[in-house]
């Protein structure tokens, strides 16, 4: 099963999708003002054509894992993004914490940071659930 992930940003969403073992996370272009019309067109055409069958939208927590001032921009996002692309491809939030850091610490790669950042949290919501091990729909 491929997995899209998106690190929601107002301004860039950073983008990667899975293998379709749900092994390997690449890095994919961001898209600009995802939230509008035309981002969440953009989303859907790139959920299409790399055949998708989940997205994972990161959440931006806090350090304590608390809300922070993005996390109900991110929720209201995914929500939007979840009626655009109806009941066929499910839409989840995951904890996103240390993602951008963790992708600016990786800087090598020609991505843009925003979707080295969907790369890393993508490979970390791989690793939690596993081949195969993903949440009914």
């Amino acid at each position: 099963m491929r997995v899209l992930a998106l690190d929601y940003g107002s301004a860039r969403c950073g983008v990667a999708v899975s293998d379709p073992t749900g092994t390997l996370a690449t890095p994919l272009e961001a898209v600009t003002r995802a939230a509008t019309r035309r981002g969440l067109d953009r989303i859907a055409t790139v959920v299409r054509e790399t055949d998708a069958q989940r997205v994972v939208v990161g959440l931006p927590l806090s350090l304590s894992g608390g809300d922070s001032a993005q996390t109900a921009e991110a929720r209201a996002f995914a929500e939007r993004l979840e009626r655009r692309l109806g009941a066929e491809v499910p839409v989840e939030l995951y904890d996103e914490r240390f993602t951008t850091r963790i992708a600016q610490r990786s800087g090598s790669s020609r991505s843009s940071e925003d979707s080295r950042a969907a790369a890393v949290l993508l490979e970390d919501w791989l690793a939690a659930h596993g081949p195969g091990d993903h949440p009914a729909d």
